[in-house]
């Protein structure tokens, strides 16, 4: 049986109807942070309550990258094709060199301690945008307990190391990705633990101003009639394919469900990878799967260089 669920006719252009739903890993807790690295042709993702960062390379398997990982969360990669990475643990953000070395790039604002970055992007003039909500230091299975210093918030750290708020609006952010043309920036609301009068859905921004980051009124944009949009991903038509709570949903740029992907396992996350971005890598409970679509993935910011789907080094 198919995986692909059509609701709008357009979905139908972005199936492979001969391209199965298939299961990469298994045996994982929590699996988070998909980060497709095209150069060394594998996929990095997490497995938080483990305290670990896996690598995946077709034919090949799994294997640890890194353990202990400071229970990472979201990933991604700059325009040099580092890898950068959110950490629950050392409630930071961190840049991991072509050498092996890891740099702190934030890890406190005006001296108080980040809460748990989340998620991640990096735009194409090199700013780096995360989340922090409280989800880490909110339990100890995904990090350790602890006291919050600073609300949670949506901020963006420039090239030069200054860093600003860019959102506040939010009981906890979450997922975050921008548009193709990075006019648009997509935040996920998921709500603090044990509160569910918070409406979980994702809005959207306009970019006013590109240099300093300067954000819209958000507006709500689509909620999952099941689960939560915890983190999502833009194609090359600017389709969200969006975590939920029975897959992966397809939403247009006006916010209307074209289709699913039914996934028999809790969504999390996902990242476009492969040889052409056309292979959606989805990151679900104790296991990752990958489905190749007729659709690529927006380019990221290592791509939008010009670099073949990646930076020179392999992680």
């Amino acid at each position: 049986m198919s995986s692909f669920e059509i609701l709008d006719r357009r979905f139908k252009s972005y199936v492979l109807f001969n391209a199965g739903l298939e299961r990469i890993a298994d045996g994982c807790r929590w699996t988070e942070g998909p980060v497709w690295f095209g150069d060394a042709d594998c996929l990095l993702f997490s497995d938080i309550p483990n305290n670990r960062i896996l690598r995946w390379i077709e034919g090949v398997g799994v294997s640890v990258y890194r353990q202990p990982s400071h229970y990472a969360n979201g990933g991604t990669r700059d325009r040099e094709g580092r890898l950068i990475s959110c950490l629950h643990g050392a409630r930071s953000v961190v840049r991991t060199e072509h050498d092996g070395r890891i740099t702190t790039l934030v890890d406190r604002i005006g001296g108080k301690r980040l809460n748990s970055p989340n998620d991640v992007v990096v735009k194409s003039d090199g700013s780096i945008w995360f989340t922090d909500p409280h989800y880490g230091i909110a339990m100890d299975y995904e990090g350790g307990r602890a006291e919050e210093e600073l609300p949670c918030r949506v901020y963006r750290l420039d090239p030069g190391g200054r860093i600003d708020v860019v959102s506040d609006a939010f009981a906890c952010p979450n997922g975050l990705c921008f548009s193709p043309d990075e006019t648009r920036l997509y935040i996920a609301e998921t709500g603090r633990l044990g509160d569910d009068s918070v409406e979980r859905q994702i809005s959207v921004f306009d970019v006013l101003d590109a240099d300093s980051g300067r954000l819209g009124a958000g507006r709500p944009f689509y909620a999952p009639s099941v689960g939560a949009a915890d983190g999502f991903r833009c194609d090359e038509d600017g389709n969200v394919w969006t975590s939920a709570g029975d897959g992966v949903h397809c939403v247009s740029p006006e916010g209307e469900l074209l289709g699913r992907i039914r996934i028999p396992q809790t969504v999390s996350n996902v990242a476009f990878g492969g040889r052409h971005r056309s292979r959606l890598f989805i990151c679900a409970s104790h296991e990752v799967y990958a489905i190749y679509l007729n659709r690529r993935g927006a380019p990221d910011g290592v791509n939008r260089r010009g670099a073949p789907d990646g930076a020179t080094r392999a992680p």
